[in-house]
């Protein structure tokens, strides 16, 4: 497939909350492995489709250690978050050059319609709880960056001003 350009902070379809996807279809399947392929290029454990500029409710994670097994995920909705939490340090190929260290729940039990357009639930520990809640986040318009403090965010977008 092919390597699409992420979009530039603070473009609006970043804080834009993507829309459902009704089914899984070939356009579909053609999305989720051209998100992958971006994924790999930057590279990254996660990416949501509208950190390319296509507007819905897809997504992809892969947090392993050889790479090749990226989950793909649909309209996912967590349903259970372990109150245990992990710090992480999390990026956005939107704003590159800088990142900050977020801390999320440790584990989540995410929902979500799968490849095969079924429906599916699955444990995510780890890098991959990570990367699936961040990627929501995408998906409803927020960036990592908006769990931080005012304080903190207002100095993470300066140096991203000076960076860039």
């Amino acid at each position: 497939m092919s390597v699409r350009p992420c979009i530039p902070w603070p473009d609006k379809r970043l804080r834009s909350v993507a829309a459902e996807v009704d089914a899984i279809t070939d356009e579909t399947r053609i999305i989720w492995a051209d998100m992958i392929d971006t994924m790999e290029a930057m590279p990254g454990v996660g990416l949501a489709a509208p950190q390319i500029g296509v507007m819905l409710r897809l997504a992809v994670v892969d947090a392993s250690q050889d790479r090749g097994q990226a989950v793909r995920m649909a309209n996912p909705e967590i349903l259970h978050a372990s109150v245990k939490l992990r710090a992480h340090d999390e990026a956005s190929p939107n704003l590159p050059g800088v990142w900050a260290r977020i801390e999320r729940p440790r584990a989540v039990t995410v929902r979500f319609l799968n490849a095969e357009g079924t429906l599916e639930e699955r444990d995510f520990v780890g890098l991959w709880a990570t990367s699936v809640q961040h990627q929501i986040d995408h998906l409803n318009g927020r960036m990592y960056f908006d769990h931080l403090s005012k304080l903190k965010r207002d100095m993470l977008l300066k140096r991203a001003r000076k960076a860039g």
